[in-house]
């Protein structure tokens, strides 16, 4: 079945095989800690969460669905990686995180099933793990109500992203798995604004994340050399 989902299975199976590591801060999974709490708030800033019906697309082991739902939201986590659902079903229980579920599903499917359902939709570190990112814009589009938000996170795709995300990170630091990403699946913000925009999504505004390896301090600015951060919005009907 896999075949027919936007979905590669080798990326899968990667994630799957580290998903029992997914809640440990000093894991292969560190670095996703070290930034929820930045992606989290720069979203609940922009529109804040409490009382919202929320999708997590991507949603892995939960780390940020998990932590949106304590801020108040209704969230539902979306991954087509079965183990590392599992993992995000058991911590929401260990934990009593109110008001998260999890489904394995993918976000075209939902898309189709439920089109115009949620306040918001967040799509963080997940497009440049698929075969074709544009089909997971246009599906996040359709499930996001009119005025309501959409936020995705990715890497550019230039040399300084291959040194630092790829060389540094995964080869020098080890921050990473070796493996972690394939340097042609990375997308420029150029790219994704377009999609966006095919997708009928407005571009409001737009962040980089950086990183400092000797102190391990993560920020927001205005650098999207790297790793970036978009908040679109679909029109009010």
């Amino acid at each position: 079945m896999t075949e027919h989902l936007n979905a590669d299975p080798a990326e899968l199976a990667k994630f799957s095989e580290l998903a029992h590591r997914w809640w440990d801060p000093d894991s292969e999974f560190r670095p996703l800690h070290q930034i929820n709490p930045l992606r989290l708030e720069w979203i609940n800033q922009i529109t804040s969460l409490s009382g919202q019906c929320v999708l997590d697309v991507g949603c892995g082991g939960g780390i940020l669905a998990d932590s949106m739902a304590r801020k108040g939201a209704d969230v539902l986590g979306i991954d087509l990686a079965s183990k590392a659902l599992k993992v995000a079903r058991l911590h929401a229980l260990e934990a009593g995180t109110p008001r998260v579920r999890y489904r394995e599903v993918s976000v075209e499917e939902l898309a189709r099933e439920a089109p115009s359902s949620f306040d918001t939709v967040t799509c963080m570190e997940m497009l440049e793990h698929v075969p074709d990112p544009h089909s997971v814009v246009e599906a996040c589009s359709r499930l996001v109500k009119p005025g309501g938000w959409v936020f995705f996170s990715t890497i550019n795709r230039n040399a300084k992203s291959f040194a630092l995300a790829i060389v540094a990170a995964e080869y020098m630091l080890r921050m990473l798995p070796r493996g972690t990403h394939e340097y042609a699946k990375f997308i420029q913000p150029s790219e994704l604004a377009a999609a966006c925009r095919q997708a009928g999504l407005d571009v409001i505004h737009t962040r980089g994340m950086e990183h400092n390896p000797l102190s391990g301090r993560y920020w927001l600015s205005a650098d999207t050399s790297v790793n970036y951060l978009f908040a679109t919005r679909r029109p009010e009907a």
